[in-house]
């Protein structure tokens, strides 16, 4: 099968196309024929050897796609051949509370991910797609399951809360796309107002260009009557958790995500405002097959819909990388197969 390797993770030019033997199912196994395959900003850090320690040269990256089970080993009962399937890419991490030992089964990361034409998976981990769910939809094991994450199972999100989303990344669209269909305001920022005005047509209800308003939180308050927003979805880490915190609702939940935006320049000079609004602040990894399961659902149920910025080829890999690295997009950023 063809496929594609992380190569000494200097950068984008380390990813090379390469060629595999076809996986065969085991006791337990399932294989897939790839269709169409998510990128993510960790896979850009991987290739930058910045993603934790480096991996194996010949480790096959990306963690987030939709496949065809093509063979099922002895014992699987999730799935049969023809359905199309997904799953979290943690895929010990079945149901219950987090643990660090999700990280020692990570494909993508610990093992051979989505970018090749076929990938060989637990059967365990599996969840079958309903045929109403496409493709587009059903990539969802990434971005839209931390948004899933962090406003549902975290944020116990509810009509009518404000959802303050920082960016207009995967992560950041999802949550606006998940709060909407769940009758929550949204409240987004970004340094284009192009990208406003995208999330403005999606419902956004709240835009806050932080270039030209460089104190977001302050207007994100003047824009709430001083109230602030109930969930965040904090991709920005360190450089942004103040602002956050500011812009904070009493007994908001603020949960940590990513650290798009940098080093902090100084520490908490509003840490007492955690205390004195009774905030709870919270980091969190993708999720679990169950949390899947439960956003597939949803998904099904409400048509939600990813907004799909651009579709390479499987030979325009590289491009693809070179595309999302550029950060122009907003929304998602997909390879497809044949």
């Amino acid at each position: 099968m063809r496929a594609y390797q992380i190569g000494p993770q200097t950068g984008l030019a380390s990813l090379t196309a390469t060629t595999r033997p076809d996986p065969v199912a085991g006791p337990g196994e399932v294989v897939l024929k790839v269709r169409l395959v998510g990128l993510n900003h960790r896979d850009l850090l991987v290739l930058e050897g910045t993603y934790g320690a480096r991996r194996p040269e010949d480790r096959i990256p990306m963690s987030e796609g939709i496949g065809e089970v093509v063979a099922v080993g002895e014992g699987v009962t999730t799935v049969k051949p023809g359905d199309r399937a997904i799953f979290a890419h943690f895929v010990t991490w079945l149901d219950g509370d987090f643990s660090p030992s999700a990280f020692a089964t990570d494909l993508g990361i610990t093992h051979d991910g989505w970018l090749a034409e076929q990938i060989k998976v637990p059967g365990v981990a599996l969840m079958p797609v309903p045929d109403a769910v496409s493709d587009e939809q059903a990539i969802l094991a990434s971005a839209a399951l931390t948004a899933w994450h962090a406003l549902v199972e975290v944020g116990a999100m509810k009509p009518g809360d404000l959802v303050l989303a920082l960016g207009t990344g995967g992560v950041s669209i999802y949550a606006l796309k998940i709060a909407k269909a769940a009758g929550a305001r949204v409240a987004i920022t970004s340094s284009s107002d192009a990208k406003l005005d995208l999330a403005r047509s999606l419902g956004a209800d709240i835009c806050i260009n932080y270039r030209t308003t460089p104190d977001w939180a302050a207007e994100l308050l003047a824009q709430t009557g001083g109230k602030g927003a109930d969930i965040i979805v904090e991709t920005g880490g360190q450089a942004t958790l103040s602002q956050s915190i500011t812009a904070s609702a009493a007994n908001a939940r603020i949960v940590l995500i990513g650290g798009l935006g940098g080093a902090a320049t100084s520490g908490l000079p509003n840490f007492g405002t955690i205390i004195g609004k009774n905030l709870t602040i919270k980091g969190i990894a993708e999720g679990s097959r169950a949390m899947l399961v439960r956003l597939l659902r949803a998904v099904e149920t409400s048509g939600i819909a990813p907004v799909v910025d651009k579709v390479f080829g499987f030979d325009e890999a590289p491009a693809a990388y070179a595309y999302l690295k550029g950060g122009a997009h907003v929304g998602k950023v997909l390879i497809k197969l044949d």
